[in-house]
């Protein structure tokens, strides 16, 4: 099947656009690759250092011959979905020695839980984490002594900052790693009932909290389709991970072996071998768009509209959201996976996961089947699923047809023609929305809107009651420069409600959604943010806002609208306590949200 050709412009638009940067990045990476790791011309007190405690290992590892992999991990038993980690160097480790080689952790990179922070004041470092876990992982990669790397993350900011990370270490290979969704606890459905009900008061917080730990129940990514399982399925997309690798649960032997296997699968593609495959060159803009083709298909995060541009950028590809918007309105949306329906990953895996979703649409020409990946050259490796047959782990046709159309349709046959989300521009600005999970009577809101500065005073309007005609929440001042961009995705338990009262409700603001983004229409990520002046500054409580997801816009109707002065907000108080005070320098100086709200590139 010849490339979709909306996908052949959109490609084009992205290569002519990235013609400097990323010839500049593929300069740098020959070079880099051309000097090889350092150290077999390190001091042998350089050396010394570096091999001191790695008993049986330090022979090869100072005779330079053999494959040193580096590992950077995000393990901490904070996140359910890290704690599978805390065994795996040990693992790396004993798979390399079987095949001649050598591993060692590179370093740590932190991992904060945004479902801890939901809603908290820690949640304001949550995006800004990104950047540390690039520059924390670049530190570790620093001391230049691997020929490859392995990458140990999965949740929300973990996994874009390590890709950012791969691409400045572009000219040795990169494998990511996963650890698997946790098994189906509480199904999603009735955990949302349940919050909805707390928040009206018509449960207490003793059923709240038994639901939740029912939901979120043991070790394992969270199993509904949020921003940690959007990345994990990026991941095979892109080909970083090993086909089939995304949804296998921890603590399994099939799990194990893909481990085992992404160690040998990383000691064969490195410079010494015969099959070299730097990261930067996987890294290109056929895998960002094979990206963009996966978000749009599974309906994933919006959160990935923020981290896909940054990531591109660190491998010199410059992304923009009209790619969004045009891939968007060519992929049909072939999953329902809470929040935009009942199943959760474990389920969609099930009914055929992303093997099936990527032949699927390799077939139907939507996605770049010549991509250079981990697993080799070509997407087709990734239509395949992982067995373990007497204990050796192969490579099976994964299903050519869907096992639950509830959950998993054929790209001919979808659940809407388009995907998940829309660009929308107008005199408010510019930002995204997910409609995946919002019923088409929703799609176009009009409403006198209600102004607020923190997420906390919507939160006491709600229970004030003051909440009884169709609105429009603007919550402003949200944005990376103002606070580090939270996300509001406490907000949406009591909007759904006012929704479910018979309201017509949305959400406008320059801040974040979850990625658990659900049936509450939300223009998020709104540019230029209010604390650069930003049009959201000039909105006044009961100017009518107009959202309308279907032909795209975002609009204030007010004549007077452009001559008015923006209004400034006192912000002092995000800049201190939980280690708000820490990151000053990168409210100062971080980027747009239409750019990945980035900090170090």
């Amino acid at each position: 099947m010849s490339l979709n050709s909306t996908i052949d412009r959109v490609t084009d638009r992205i290569r002519e656009r990235s013609l400097k940067t990323r010839g500049d990045y593929l300069t740098r990476l020959a070079a880099a690759a051309q000097q090889g790791p350092a150290r077999g011309h390190l001091a042998c007190g350089n050396q010394a250092h570096a091999y001191a405690a790695m008993g049986d290992d330090k022979a090869a590892l100072a005779a330079g011959r053999s494959p040193n992999i580096g590992i950077i991990t995000a393990y901490n038993d904070m996140l359910s979905a890290h704690q599978p980690y805390e065994d795996y160097p040990k693992l790396i480790r004993e798979a390399a020695r079987r095949v001649g080689a050598t591993a060692q952790v590179a370093g740590g990179v932190p991992a904060m839980c945004d479902g801890v922070t939901q809603g908290q004041a820690g949640m304001e470092l949550s995006l800004f984490s990104r950047d540390v876990i690039a520059l924390a992982a670049g530190v570790g990669l620093s001391h230049n002594t691997f020929d490859a790397a392995l990458f140990l993350g999965v949740c929300d900011k973990i996994v874009p900052g390590l890709v950012m990370a791969a691409a400045a270490f572009g000219h040795i290979p990169a494998v990511f790693v996963p650890a698997g969704p946790m098994t189906s606890g509480l199904p999603n459905d009735e955990k949302s009932r349940v919050r909805n009900a707390f928040a009206t008061g018509a449960v207490g917080r003793e059923e709240l909290m038994a639901a939740e730990m029912a939901s979120y129940h043991g070790p394992g990514t969270c199993t509904f389709y949020g921003t940690a399982n959007t990345n994990q399925m990026l991941m095979e997309f892109m080909g970083l991970h090993l086909p089939g690798a995304s949804f296998v649960n921890p603590n399994t032997p099939l799990r194990e072996a893909l481990t085992n296997h992404a160690v040998e699968r990383a000691v064969a593609i490195t410079a010494l071998g015969n099959d070299f495959r730097p990261a930067g060159e996987v890294l290109d803009e056929r895998a960002y768009v094979n990206g963009l083709v996966g978000l749009m298909a599974t309906g994933g995060s919006t959160n990935l509209v923020l981290h896909l541009p940054a990531m591109a950028r660190a491998s010199g590809v410059l992304l923009d959201l009209q790619d969004f918007d045009d891939i968007s309105q060519a992929v049909p949306l072939m999953a329902k996976v809470y929040p935009n329906g009942l199943a959760d990953v474990n389920h969609f895996h099930a009914a055929g996961g992303l093997g099936y979703m990527i032949g699927q649409l390799l077939d139907h020409g939507l996605l770049h089947g010549d991509a250079k990946t981990v697993a080799g050259d070509g997407l087709r490796h990734y239509r395949s699923e992982p067995k373990l047959i007497d204990g050796r782990l192969t490579w099976a046709p994964g299903s050519n047809h869907t096992l639950n159309d509830k959950i998993l349709r054929p790209a001919a046959d979808p659940f809407q023609p388009h995907g998940g989300l829309r660009q929308l521009s107008g005199n408010l600005g510019r930002g995204v929305i997910k409609v995946s999970a919002v019923a088409p009577e929703r799609h176009i809101i009009e409403a006198p809107c209600r102004i607020f500065h923190d997420q906390n005073d919507v939160k006491a309007a709600f229970k004030a009651g003051e909440f009884t005609s169709d609105t429009v929440v603007v919550v402003r001042f949200q944005g990376p420069q103002a606070n580090g961009m939270p996300e509001l995705h406490s907000l949406t338990p009591m909007l759904s409600v006012c929704q479910d009262r018979g309201l017509k409700m949305a959400l406008v603001t320059d801040g974040r959604m979850s990625g658990a983004s659900g049936k509450v229409p939300a223009a998020i990520h709104v540019s230029p943010e209010a604390a650069k002046g930003g049009p959201l500054a000039r909105l006044r409580d009961g100017d009518i806002v107009r959202l309308d997801a279907v032909a795209g816009t975002l609009c204030v109707l007010a004549a007077d609208f452009d001559a008015r002065e923006p209004v400034t907000a006192d912000l002092s108080a995000n800049r201190h306590g939980i280690g708000r005070e820490l990151f000053e320098a990168f409210r100062r100086t971080v980027g747009t949200s239409e750019t990945g709200a980035a900090v170090v590139i």
